[in-house]
């Protein structure tokens, strides 16, 4: 892993009005590094992942990528940063009108430039890598959730980012749908992504994370390696976080 974070927050303050969501984020993602996010509902994990790639504008403090600060970014230039990190959503966000190579390549032609024939080419390589080379010409309509996410994944790499975002990639999924997406995105670090996936799914973390926080109230509570997070929590409020997340999974029928 490089000296430099692919992504850094320094002092990471974000407010609407007077609700404060996040208070003093300091945190440092390595590349290639696979960092799960979690914690309660309204902890503001989503909102830190939508502040890297300015889906939301940071109240205070600064966020920068592989070095550099991007406070400063507009039009074009936070165009290309966003080309450069991947964004993969609770709801798909994928374009009702558009068939699943068309999702998958628009980013391509209309950002970067590549011709219709090379970014065809370049969605059908996806698609067959998230295992849906026969889905290409089908619709959002046609296709299950699962399916869905996984044109979502393979959208977000259509621009080869330095970096993913998951935005709780499963969660709008049936249960039987949620091993499907798993499967794909525990595919990904082998190539060296750096991802940054808030989720529910322990399992993931514990299994393919490289590093774990959990965040509640706007802050970093507790930060660790999947082995010591799962292990031996340090704060009260992770152990309890995790004795009711994990005590319904414990208790479910095998």
């Amino acid at each position: 892993m490089g000296t430099t974070p692919a992504i850094e927050f320094r002092k990471i303050c974000k407010s609407y009005g007077q609700l404060r969501v996040l208070r003093d984020i300091d945190l440092k993602v390595a590349p290639g590094q696979v960092m799960a996010v979690c914690g309660p509902s309204g902890s503001g994990k989503s909102t830190l992942l939508r502040l890297v790639n300015r889906l939301e504008s940071i109240s205070t403090g600064e966020i920068l990528i592989d070095g550099v600060p991007t406070a400063g970014f507009r039009g074009r230039k936070l165009q290309q940063l966003r080309t450069e990190i991947g964004f993969v959503f609770q709801q798909f966000n994928l374009y009702a009108n558009l068939n699943a190579a068309d999702n998958v390549s628009l980013a391509l032609r209309n950002v970067r430039g590549v011709s219709r024939e090379k970014s065809r080419a370049r969605a059908l390589e996806l698609l067959e890598r998230v295992g849906l080379a026969d889905k290409a010409t089908c619709f959002p309509s046609q296709l299950s959730g699962g399916q869905q996410q996984r044109v979502a994944i393979a959208r977000a790499l259509a621009t080869d980012p330095k970096v993913v975002l998951f935005d709780e990639p499963t969660s709008a999924l049936d249960p039987e749908m949620i091993g499907e997406v798993l499967r794909v995105m525990q595919e990904l670090p082998k190539s060296g992504i750096t991802m940054m996936v808030v989720t529910h799914e322990m399992s993931f973390a514990r299994d393919i994370a490289d590093w774990v926080i959990f965040i509640d109230g706007g802050a970093i509570v507790e930060q660790a390696a999947p082995a010591d997070f799962f292990g031996a929590p340090v704060h009260e409020r992770t152990r309890h976080f995790l004795q009711q997340i994990l005590s319904p999974l414990a208790a479910a029928p095998k």
